[in-house]
């Protein structure tokens, strides 16, 4: 069975989400007590997830109702101070936890090794507040706001030179915006990337 975390005091590592794998169960413990656990899934559980979620109709299993959402970019800064914590103390690292930081270092688009760590967490953080909290009204009055899907997304994907085509080809529920809503959301995520890697 699927163990949830507990919610634990704010700090750093409480963004990180349970890691899965088909593996037998491994728990990483880090130095605030917090635990996140490896657990297998069966197929059956896996097959009836994606029935169910479809992020082009920014649909999702009931699991992910109060899970924060984190780009690549802040996982890497906030696994990079964990193993630095880790370092001062000469502690190895889980290789669950290696795997993923590797992961999240090859796929992050928002990186600068001149910036210290507070100040792309305080840029990053800014950028996910700016796009959590953008909205745009319709013709007919509805108000359209992003998905943490979508901003996580965005946070991902969105290079300097991305054009609003390419955006919503990425991200297809971006359509449901006007072509100058997704520019306006193209261009906070553009001047944030300009930011940290200048």
């Amino acid at each position: 069975s699927l163990k949830k975390k507990k919610k634990q005091a704010v700090s750093i590592l409480e963004h990180f989400s349970i890691f899965r794998k088909r593996t037998q169960s491994v728990s990483i413990s880090f130095e605030t007590g917090c635990s996140y656990v490896c657990t297998m899934i069966d197929t059956e559980a896996a097959s009836k997830a994606k029935a169910v979620e479809n992020f082009a109709d920014l649909s999702f299993g009931a699991e992910f109702a109060d899970i924060q959402v984190l780009s690549n970019a802040q996982v890497a800064v906030y696994l990079k101070a964990t193993e630095d914590r880790a370092n001062e103390r000469d502690e190895e690292l889980h290789d669950v936890y290696k795997k993923a930081m590797k992961y999240a270092n090859r796929f992050n688009t928002m990186s600068n090794p001149e910036k210290n760590s507070q100040e792309l967490v305080d840029e990053l953080d800014n950028l996910q507040e700016a796009l959590t909290s953008f909205r745009k009204e319709t013709d007919e009055g509805e108000e359209l706001e992003l998905h943490q899907a979508e901003v996580a997304a965005l946070m991902n994907l969105v290079a300097t030179d991305t054009l609003v085509e390419e955006a919503v080809a990425l991200i297809p529920s971006l359509a449901r915006f006007a072509e100058a809503a997704v520019d306006e959301i193209l261009d906070l995520v553009r001047n944030t990337m300009i930011r940290i890697v200048s």
